[in-house]
């Protein structure tokens, strides 16, 4: 797989998440231009379809009124991608699935960042801190 553009990456994996329409609106992806590497590509994937999966089951995607959000910015430290889902769910107490694991050590070894979680009031709020040399590779 070639190097892609994060906009179009992302905006191609959510597209499974638009059956026919049904989200229309519903899913929005705003994020500069920048390169994601062939690495990268295939570590967001597994990371964007975790969360995209747990929303559509239980998130801001299994509500008729739930809406997903994942913007961008880039600094020279980190490029910083937030996933905000609303309306609010319930945070579980249940341990970690094996998904949720997979994507903190995808994020951590292989993109040299980190994942943080947010139940706020609004929504959940995912923020993936990515070294900008390791979303290149």
């Amino acid at each position: 797989m070639a190097a892609a553009l994060l906009g179009d990456l992302l905006s191609v994996l959510l597209a499974s998440y638009d059956d026919l329409g049904a989200f229309s609106g519903r899913i929005r992806v705003s994020v500069p231009r920048m390169v994601v590497g062939e690495m990268a590509t295939t570590t967001l994937a597994l990371i964007v379809h975790e969360l995209a999966t747990n929303s559509l089951k239980y998130g801001a995607l299994s509500l008729p009124t739930g809406l997903v959000d994942v913007s961008c910015s880039a600094r020279d430290d980190a490029v910083t991608v937030v996933w905000t889902g609303g309306p609010p769910v319930v945070q579980s107490t249940a341990p970690a699935g094996y998904g949720t694991r997979l994507v903190e050590r995808s994020i951590t070894s292989a993109l040299r960042g980190s994942i943080q979680y947010d139940w706020a009031e609004d929504g959940l709020v995912v923020t993936l801190k990515i070294n900008p040399e390791r979303l290149a590779v």
